[in-house]
């Protein structure tokens, strides 16, 4: 490698992971897809709002995870936790692009109507879909995952890489928050 600085050749080892040499990176996205989509899907079935279709979400997460596989920690718990990150930050550009969408497209000076469906458990579905909208997007992906998801304090945190204080307090908010969204005011 050439030093920049003054052009003189600078040798610089080359790290060697036995490991991770030897396999195809085509072959370790596919035991990645293999062992992790399903979980991933029903994340993100949780997360994505409709039209947003979880398929592509998930599709976005390993086509990330193909673009840098030496990137991918190994063991099934760090690549799930690496995956579910991945995931939770496709989430959140795609809430953020449709946030801007949003705004752009809003007229202050016509406000048109929520539509309110007849159907009771479509009208709380949607409900409950504008009240986690009202979250941050970290507070909503805690909030899914514990209790949508059933993941443990302890698993999210180590998936965030946050504490397990910092999950219950986002989780002790979150459920404020969406409380205060659907109107219970106690």
């Amino acid at each position: 490698v050439l030093n920049s600085m003054n052009g003189q050749a600078v040798a610089v080892p080359a790290a060697i992971d036995t490991d991770r040499s030897q396999v195809d990176p085509a072959e370790r996205i596919a035991a990645l897809f293999d062992a992790h989509h399903a979980r991933l899907f029903r994340l993100a079935r949780r997360l994505v709002r409709p039209p947003d279709d979880p398929a592509d979400v998930v599709q976005e997460t390993f086509l990330r995870a193909a673009k840098a596989p030496h990137r991918v920690p190994e063991g099934p718990s760090h690549e799930e936790a690496w995956l579910v990150r991945v995931l939770i930050n496709v989430c959140k550009d795609s809430w953020r692009h449709a946030a801007v969408r949003t705004r752009a497209a809003a007229d202050p000076r016509t406000a048109v109507p929520d539509a309110v469906n007849p159907e009771a458990g479509i009208h709380a579905h949607t409900m409950v879909w504008q009240a986690l909208d009202e979250l941050s997007p970290r507070r909503r992906a805690i909030l899914v995952l514990y209790e949508l998801e059933g993941a443990t304090i302890a698993g999210i945190a180590g998936m965030l890489r946050i504490t397990p204080v910092t999950v219950r307090w986002h989780l002790m908010m979150g459920r404020r928050e969406m409380a205060r969204a659907l109107g219970d005011h106690r």
